[in-house]
């Protein structure tokens, strides 16, 4: 490589914002319905959104009510070979469309029915193309299966830092030593285990983690959910997800009228259990009918938002740093190469920085002043917490308002018009390079899983694959270690070298 071409790309890699990441933002904003080009809006402005993958491993080990699946999802076959080479070239074209960067979910059915190898390769797979993965799971998994992912034929760790999202609810059945629970509080233990995995993984091994905790919600639990927010608080998690359950998927599993949780109900229960307001119309992600999103410190028990949509001065910092910084890549970047984008940032609006160092003193303030977030460091009770809730939308209305869209006619029926712009807003986005399209993820399970896992029926069939082989694989530990199973005691609870 020439000393010119090493300047180049030095050059390059220490823009602020990576001239691929700005063609696709400015993109995405430009295909926004007008009603979600908002001041508070940060798709095309400072995320492209977030991804998914779909049909790399439909089959799921529990019987949920409701169920998102597809009928035809657990006749699909789990095929590690499959889902690698799937998830290669859906990264590989969401790479080409939407920059080098973004958050991606390695989701189907359950990813820890994936053998450990296989699951590895494919975050592995992820991040070759800058995506930033999200194991998706039930959390009904044992440490020697988080291991058996998280390091090398060697022992040594394949990576520095993993991100997954665990589903916790009342609704789910068959999770072992839970078959049929019937309160949220019934879940707890199994909570604390989960999480208590990844402090040992750090503990035992120096990976760190991201914890997102996911709970479906509908009108038998959604009493509850204050009380869930109020548990999951005091556990390491870094994101609690509520999501209002909608008709989508396996009819069958459907029990209740799901339309009388509202995206508005849900968010009372959140700040009743944490015990105080939770503002968030200071951004926003996509359509206000999908997401309700916030993120803050939790000091000891307070949470201080980093944004208020009532504080003017909070606001002008928003815009400042949206129309300046939006685009900017912080995760996954060497610290040298960051701390020059940031500078090069700064240079090139110096302006900006008295706002920015501002809004970082109103938030030392709302968490009580610098000493008590010292004190709380010290004692582990200082870190980001996120708030979301995402409020998912009827196959019944999402079929129609595609077909539509698909041929560019615009409806005017009110509630097919709304289905139109909520779809056009998605932040989650699942890819389709055989036909080279995005898709929203509602209309991806309302009106493609269910053709593609009839396909997958024929391409990965259950036939030949005995009972045995599903329910356990022999992996190999380090040497000097003996080999373990990636499965649980007989009595549910999980196993242990």
């Amino acid at each position: 490589m020439s000393a010119l071409t090493t300047i180049r790309r030095f050059e390059l890699d220490t823009r602020p914002i990576h001239p691929a990441t700005r063609i696709a933002l400015d993109k995405r904003w430009a295909d926004l319905p007008e009603s979600a080009k908002t001041a508070n809006q940060l798709i095309g402005r400072c995320a492209v959104g977030c991804e998914g993958t779909h049909g790399v491993f439909p089959k799921c080990d529990l019987t949920c009510s409701p169920c998102y699946h597809s009928a035809d999802a657990n006749k699909v076959r789990i095929d590690g070979a499959h889902t690698v080479s799937e998830v290669d070239e859906q990264m590989r074209f969401l790479n080409q469309m939407r920059g080098p960067r973004a958050h991606a979910q390695l989701i189907g059915g359950e990813v820890s029915l994936l053998p450990a190898e296989d699951h590895a390769q494919a975050l592995l797979t992820m991040r070759k193309y800058g995506r930033e993965p999200m194991s998706m799971t039930h959390g009904d998994f044992s440490y020697e299966y988080l291991l058996d992912v998280v390091l090398d034929a060697d022992g040594k760790p394949r990576f520095d830092k993993v991100s997954f999202a665990a589903h916790f609810d009342s609704l789910m059945r068959g999770r072992r030593g839970a078959v049929r629970p019937h309160s949220e509080a019934e879940l707890n233990p199994f909570r604390e285990r989960f999480a208590k995995m990844f402090i040992d993984l750090k503990k035992d091994h120096g990976v760190k983690s991201y914890l997102a905790h996911n709970m479906t919600v509908t009108p038998s639990n959604v009493g509850e959910v204050a009380s869930v927010t109020r548990d999951v608080l005091d556990m390491p998690y870094d994101m609690m997800s509520f999501q209002p359950a909608a008709f989508i998927g396996d009819d069958r599993r459907w029990k209740e009228d799901f339309t009388e949780v509202t995206i508005d109900s849900v968010w009372e229960q959140i700040e009743e259990g944490a015990g105080h307001r939770i503002p968030w119309k200071a951004t926003q992600f996509g359509d206000p009918r999908c997401n309700r999103s916030t993120v803050g410190m939790r000091v000891d028990g307070t949470f201080a938002v980093l944004l208020d949509a009532d504080n003017p001065k909070d606001i002008a910092a928003r815009d400042r740093f949206l129309e300046h910084f939006g685009g900017m890549i912080f995760g996954d970047i060497p610290k040298h190469i960051l701390t020059i984008k940031i500078i090069r940032a700064i240079a090139g609006h110096p302006g900006d920085l008295a706002p920015l160092v501002g809004l970082a003193s109103r938030v030392v303030t709302r968490a009580g002043g610098l000493r008590r977030m010292i004190r709380a460091a010290r004692r582990g009770k200082l870190g980001f917490k996120t708030f979301v809730v995402h409020n998912f939308m009827d196959a019944v209305d999402v079929v129609p308002a595609w077909e539509l869209m698909e041929k560019g006619i615009a409806s005017d029926d009110p509630k097919i018009k709304e289905t139109q712009e909520r779809l056009g807003s998605c932040m989650y986005a699942m890819s389709h390079p055989e036909d080279g399209r995005l898709v929203p993820a509602c209309t991806q399970h309302s009106v493609l899983d269910p053709i593609e896992n009839i396909g997958l029926r024929k391409l990965l069939p259950l036939i030949g694959r005995t009972a045995a082989d599903s329910a356990t694989e022999i992996v190999s530990r380090p040497s000097g270690m003996t080999p373990v199973r990636s499965t649980r005691r007989a009595d549910g609870a999980p196993a242990r070298p």
